[in-house]
């Protein structure tokens, strides 16, 4: 079997990561090749050393966004890697860094796109007294959290949430529905994958 080199895209704890890593055991069709960080200190970088997978900084402080992605884009480069997952990265990629990996990177977002771009989802989530809430795996484009949508999982926001109690279940539901996307995308780039808690 042949199998797709991927690349993973942090900036802290890269639990999405480490459900990312292991969702692709040998006998899946994609194989983590590559952490990287923009911060050095993120906890995601020795996690993804600790289940064998090679990690790297690639510090986005005090330069250009053009010599940030011109490194980040030599590490990708020189592991091969051929797919490109965002998990908790937070930086924004330029329309020329997206549209090298054009149809072949992904990200997940705590939300239910088009709702709540951005940033502070679950506070905002709540503040606007939605029904239901969850996360959306979309192919990332030059617009921020724009891009195709591939699958949303949604979860019940519940009397009494508070932002860090919606955010620890919609997470839960982040972890299941990121693999199985980049799991079927992998076998099939056209396919949609539905994983929804009612």
């Amino acid at each position: 079997m042949t199998r797709t080199p991927v690349g993973i895209l942090i900036s802290g704890g890269g639990s999405n990561k480490v459900e990312l890593v292991r969702s692709m055991p040998d006998d899946r069709p994609g194989t983590p090749k590559l952490v990287l960080s923009n911060r050095t200190g993120a906890k995601g970088l020795e996690r993804a050393r600790s289940v064998g997978v090679p990690a790297a900084c690639v510090d986005h402080r005090g330069r250009s966004k053009v010599d940030f992605e011109g490194e980040l884009a030599q590490h990708l480069n020189a592991a091969g890697i051929e797919v490109l997952c965002l998990a908790g990265f937070m930086r924004l990629l330029s329309a020329e860094f997206v549209a090298r990996w054009e149809g072949r990177i992904l990200n997940i977002h705590p939300s239910l796109l088009p709702l709540f771009k951005g940033l502070d989802t679950h506070a905002r989530a709540l503040a606007e007294g939605v029904a239901v809430h969850g996360c959306t795996v979309h192919e990332v484009t030059a617009a921020l959290d724009a891009g195709p949508i591939r699958d949303q999982a949604v979860v019940r926001v519940l009397a009494g949430d508070t932002p860090e109690v919606l955010a620890d279940r919609v997470l839960a539901m982040e972890h299941q529905l990121y693999h199985a996307i980049l799991r079927a995308w992998l076998n099939d780039p056209n396919c949609l994958v539905s994983l929804l808690d009612a």
